[in-house]
């Protein structure tokens, strides 16, 4: 209540305290008082900095972890698809940014675009642990075939595309 009073129902502050407090309150054991609070900062990020940023991302993280401690496995999937979808706009934005400013042969673009190629490592690591029919190795898949698809790489993304779906069916 004192932050909201001093920084305003809709200030960055007052998220990152809320989500804070949340994290608190969700190792006390606080269940039902955390979520408010991470779906109030969830909220305040998205109308500041739109649905898909970071922080959102963050937060979004944050209370999928939350319901999955409390076994709601099937609440917390979409949010966390959410969250890593925002972590590839990221990276993509990035990417353009880097390419923009110094030209498509920057180590910086090449770095990027590593970083992008690690998605077909933690698919495989997440079949190793998981399963080849886990959520995870749905969710790398579909990450991996937005990437070619942005690429034109269409005849590469298809099959990606249709395992993804095929696992979560």
């Amino acid at each position: 209540e004192i932050g909201e009073k001093t920084l305003g129902p809709n200030h960055p502050d007052l998220a990152t305290r809320l989500n804070n407090l949340a994290g608190l309150l969700e190792n006390q054991g606080k269940y039902d008082e955390a979520k408010l609070l991470y779906e109030r900062a969830i909220e305040i990020d998205k109308k500041i900095y739109g649905p898909n940023h970071a922080g959102v991302a963050t937060n979004l993280s944050n209370l999928a972890g939350l319901l999955k401690k409390q076994g709601k496995y099937d609440e917390a999937k979409p949010l966390l698809l959410y969250e890593r979808a925002i972590e590839i706009l990221e990276v993509e934005r990035a990417i353009e940014i880097w390419e923009k400013v110094h030209g498509p042969n920057h180590p910086l673009v090449a770095a990027g675009l590593n970083n992008l190629l690690l998605y077909e490592r933690a698919i495989e690591i997440d079949k190793k642990i998981y399963g080849p029919n886990h959520a995870g190795v749905a969710t790398n898949l579909s990450n991996l075939a937005g990437l070619l698809k942005k690429q034109g790489k269409y005849d590469e993304a298809k099959p990606l595309f249709e395992r993804a779906i095929e696992i979560l069916e």
